[in-house]
């Protein structure tokens, strides 16, 4: 199918508001659509979404064009989507392991895909890669609240906002810091309490697979993004502002500082249960 442009009549209807994700706001389904405002990045959404689905990657939204208001359309995954605290089905171990199979499926049909290139902005930090490791580019945002699932297994993703060049190993300690969470204890939600951080890890990368990811390259890609996030997060906030600054007055950066040093006392027991 090929996207239309603005105001190609897409139907109008009643409007059923989504729930806000941290940045992107004004998101609502019409039908079996969404609309979303469009993003300087809704054309490399567009092209990444018909590349998936050219590789044959089930559960991602078709990128349709815009409506008389401007607004993306993407076609509506429907399902059910962990809210915002987690409920507990969400955070059972057995749900880790469909979310890093689903993880896979995402990078195996993401192969091949090249971002347009962009003027680097001044000032603005880039991310920090294990050295060697080929770049791909990712939907880099599986949180809970972007994975749709069905028949309790993880099977599909929605928000596709932060597109962009990441490693499969940086993309995977990524979801894993939403999933897992690594993070320190006093920063998680009251449902992960008690949880075995090791032994959740191992869950979802040996569903994800050993094979292109293997454990040293996964702690060290989790220190380099640990790291490297609170100079991203702080220049977002103060430059984009928006959900970015709300996240950081909210104490972003207190929780950032937490993990850091979290993680480096836990390194050699998450190594001894992914080993």
């Amino acid at each position: 199918m090929t996207a239309s442009g603005p105001g190609d009549g897409f139907p109008d209807g009643p409007e059923v508001e989504l729930p806000r994700g941290d940045v992107t706001e004004g998101v609502v389904r019409i039908g079996d659509t969404v609309r979303r405002p469009h993003q300087p990045t809704s054309g490399a959404v567009a092209a990444y979404l018909a590349h998936l689905a050219a590789a044959g990657m089930s559960g991602v939204p078709r990128y349709l064009g815009r409506d008389d208001a401007g607004r993306d359309v993407l076609t509506y995954l429907a399902g059910d989507v962990p809210g915002d605290p987690v409920e507990p089905w969400a955070a059972a171990d057995d749900v880790l392991p469909g979310v890093g199979r689903l993880l896979r499926r995402l990078h195996d049909a993401s192969e091949g895909f090249v971002l347009p290139a962009v003027e680097p902005v001044p000032g603005r930090p880039t991310p920090r890669f294990p050295d060697g490791a080929p770049l791909i580019v990712s939907q880099r945002d599986v949180t809970p609240q972007n994975t749709v699932f069905r028949t309790g297994a993880a099977w599909g993703l929605v928000d596709f906002d932060l597109l962009g060049w990441t490693t499969r190993a940086t993309d995977l300690v990524n979801t894993a810091m939403h999933w897992v969470p690594l993070s320190d204890p006093a920063d998680r939600a009251p449902v992960y309490a008690g949880t075995d951080p090791g032994r959740r890890l191992r869950g979802l990368y040996d569903a994800y697979g050993r094979d292109v990811v293997d454990v040293e390259l996964l702690l060290d890609a989790a220190r380099l993004r640990f790291a490297g996030s609170a100079a991203v997060m702080r220049w977002n906030a103060e430059h984009l502002g928006g959900g970015w600054a709300r996240m950081w007055d909210a104490g972003l950066g207190g929780v950032i500082e937490r993990r850091i040093a979290w993680f480096a006392t836990v390194r050699e027991d998450l190594r001894r249960a992914l080993r």
